[in-house]
């Protein structure tokens, strides 16, 4: 059986798939790849089924060594120079490997995170019948530390039908997203601030959430004190200090803080690609519906919660 030793780590490497679902009512977030466009696209590239586990390699650094047999790979999302044995080839295509050949990923040009996946998958033992690891609750296969053997799945007959896959550049200037408003925008002085600020993304975000810099948003009520609500990936939740945060994929189930708005769905994978320092600008997806004085109705927010 082949495997993958780990022989540097960079900041932060994960074994990560398309997370848990329906488990929110036992307290237990989705997690998952952070990108999961680019992470499915690493699988379709090595002929994987999307949900086989990658490894979401954070601002570079993995270095692997192939064991036990030569083996197929991918990379995507930030374009981090993937080197085979010190040779070049393209992020976004396959790419086979020898037996003892080492995998390096340099630090991206842009973007933060970078996906690799083997045919056949990272075949670790499933935990919650995922193999994704959660930040927050630390459940799941622990962070990738050198010396660490990871074994590779067995794959179908079926060979990659694309040798390379052509992907738009992830953006290393301003990031412009769609937001869904509400359902809390109205417990802002001003809604609109929410679109209308030029906002930084911090450099203490992780996955949980992307903490946001900028003028800082004010509460009409400062004292109103708003019930825990359930929280979904994308919420962008003000707590007190004014400063939103963007949940991440390793998120809470539950928050106390009003969300004014959610990623829409079709941007919510950049937002995993936006490094600390580099700046966004939201734009509602629609207008805001008219509520009490003028601002934004709320809507049940039971009805954001993922499955």
């Amino acid at each position: 059986m082949a495997t993958l030793e780990i022989l540097r780590t960079g900041p932060l490497a994960l074994i990560q798939d398309l997370g848990r679902v329906g488990l929110a009512h036992l307290g237990v977030t989705r997690s998952g790849a952070a990108d999961r466009r680019s992470h499915t696209l690493a699988n379709r590239l090595v002929a994987n089924p999307d949900d086989r586990a990658t490894i979401e390699v954070t601002f570079g650094g993995l270095w692997a060594r192939v064991r036990g047999g030569a083996v197929d790979i991918a990379v995507t999302g930030a374009d981090a120079d993937p080197r085979v044995d010190g040779n070049l080839f393209g992020c976004n295509s396959i790419q086979h490997v020898r037996d003892g050949g080492v995998i390096s990923l340099g630090t991206p040009h842009a973007g933060l995170r970078s996906y690799l996946a083997v045919r056949g998958g990272i075949d670790v033992t499933p935990v919650l019948d995922s193999r994704s690891y959660d930040v927050m609750s630390a459940i799941g296969p622990l962070p990738l530390q050198p010396g660490d053997v990871l074994p590779i799945g067995e794959h179908t007959d079926e060979y990659p039908e694309l040798d390379q896959a052509p992907v738009a550049p992830i953006s290393e200037h301003l990031v412009e997203l769609l937001v869904a408003p509400g359902p809390r925008d109205d417990w802002l002085v001003d809604p609109d601030a929410v679109v209308h600020t030029i906002w930084m993304a911090s450099d203490r975000s992780d996955r949980v959430g992307m903490r946001l810099e900028g003028r800082p948003l004010q509460y009409r009520s400062p004292d109103r004190v708003l019930p825990s609500e359930g929280a979904t990936r994308g919420a962008i939740q003000v707590p007190p200090n004014g400063l939103p945060v963007i949940l991440g994929p390793d998120h809470p189930v539950t928050g106390g803080y009003p969300v004014v708005g959610v990623i829409a769905e079709e941007d919510i994978d950049r937002v995993a690609q936006v490094r600390p320092g580099q700046y966004l600008r939201l734009h509602w997806s629609r207008p805001r519906a008219a509520g009490p004085c003028g601002y934004g109705a709320s809507a049940p927010m039971a009805s954001m919660v993922e499955g």
